[in-house]
């Protein structure tokens, strides 16, 4: 039996020759010529073909995406992975949810839009769940980039994605539980790329392929590849990796309205800033940073003596600290709790005249030796 002849995925479900449709879309697009002026021209030379069909040569290839999410278990409870790939079993994009609401299935949306820009999908299947379908309703009224994308909601033509949820549930199998979202989402973004480096998703230089004899050679390719940046500052705030949290603290609302949970958790505001959430209901603010190599965590006080704007304007205190060498926990081990807040309490005062009396608990004074400025 004849084997079949390896063709490139875009010529797949095409009768005629590669160098037959590249002739074709490269003489339109270059000489002023219509699509029977082709047809008379491949006559000529004994090949019959119709108008039609060179016409759907020439116009993009918009590939279908099939979409779906599948449950992943995050310290007991439940969050979701949502994955899209397309009708070769190619990944499209994937990014992990706290749940399956309207806004986790429009950011899912967005992100792959975003990532495969201008390419949209011409065909995009869905599975039952009602939020998606909503987060996409809603999507046509905004952007026109999805006003022409055809919604099916087939299962059939979703068990491709059914079954490349294996790799990542077989994987995620073995593990004692992920104890937190954000490393559950770092964690599954790197067994996402090693399911595409298998797949063969990273284009390589054909030389530099035959010489890859195993996947760590793989692995270095594709990093290289996706042009990795490492940040310039120890503190710079780093991409979001796949993380769609609701809990993100941008008003003092929302941090009146966390509820404590069976575990403590860390409640990010940005750049190394975090409340963290005791089971018991207390919370402290807390600055994460690097300093000559090490990760350290400065206290900034508590809850709801210390309001969110206040954490803030301390925390950009102990920043400019740390823009100029220094270490804000070794500043505050030296001068003593007290006269440290003090400093910062007057640093405060001197950036927002008038906070005199907002700024929260007012510190006794102290004497202050060895002044750091």
């Amino acid at each position: 039996m004849t084997a079949a002849i390896s063709r490139d995925a875009i010529y797949r479900g095409r009768r005629f020759q590669s160098e037959i449709i590249e002739l074709c879309v490269r003489w339109y697009l270059t000489y002023r010529l219509s699509y029977r002026d082709l047809v008379e021209m491949l006559a000529e030379r004994g090949v019959n073909v119709s108008h039609t069909t060179i016409y759907r040569w020439v116009q993009p290839v918009h590939p279908s995406w099939r979409v779906d999410e599948t449950a992943i278990s995050v310290r007991g409870g439940d969050c979701y992975l949502y994955r899209a790939v397309d009708k070769f079993g190619k990944t499209v994009d994937s990014l992990l949810s706290a749940d399956r609401s309207v806004s986790a299935a429009r950011a899912f949306f967005c992100r792959a839009l975003e990532t495969h820009h201008p390419r949209r999908p011409q065909k995009l299947n869905l599975d039952g769940n009602a939020a998606s379908h909503r987060a996409l309703r809603e999507l046509r009224q905004e952007n026109p980039d999805w006003q022409t994308v055809v919604i099916r909601s087939s299962r059939y033509l979703n068990n491709i994605v059914e079954q490349d949820h294996r790799a990542i549930k077989r994987r995620c199998e073995p593990m004692l539980a992920l104890k937190s979202f954000r490393t559950a989402a770092v964690t599954l973004a790197g067994v996402e790329l090693v399911h595409r480096i298998k797949k063969g998703q990273f284009s390589l230089d054909s030389s530099a392929a035959r010489g890859l004899s195993s996947l760590q050679h793989l692995w270095t390719r594709a990093l290289q590849r996706r042009g990795a940046r490492t940040p310039a500052r120890s503190d710079e705030a780093q991409p979001p990796m796949q993380q769609n949290s609701p809990d993100r603290l941008r008003t003092e609302h929302d941090v009146r309205d966390l509820k404590p949970v069976r575990f403590p958790r860390k409640v990010t505001v940005g750049r190394g800033l975090y409340l963290l959430v005791t089971p018991k209901g207390g919370r402290c603010w807390h600055y994460r940073f690097f300093f000559a190599g090490k990760r350290k965590k400065l206290s900034l006080g508590t809850y709801p003596e210390i309001s969110l704007g206040c954490a803030k304007t301390r925390h950009q205190y102990a920043r400019n600290v740390l823009a100029q060498g220094l270490d804000p926990c070794e500043m505050k081990a030296t001068l003593g709790k007290n006269a440290f807040f003090l400093r910062m309490r007057e640093w405060e005062i001197a950036q927002n005249p008038g906070w005199d009396t907002l700024i929260g608990k007012v510190l006794p004074t102290a004497p202050v030796q060895n002044s750091i400025q």
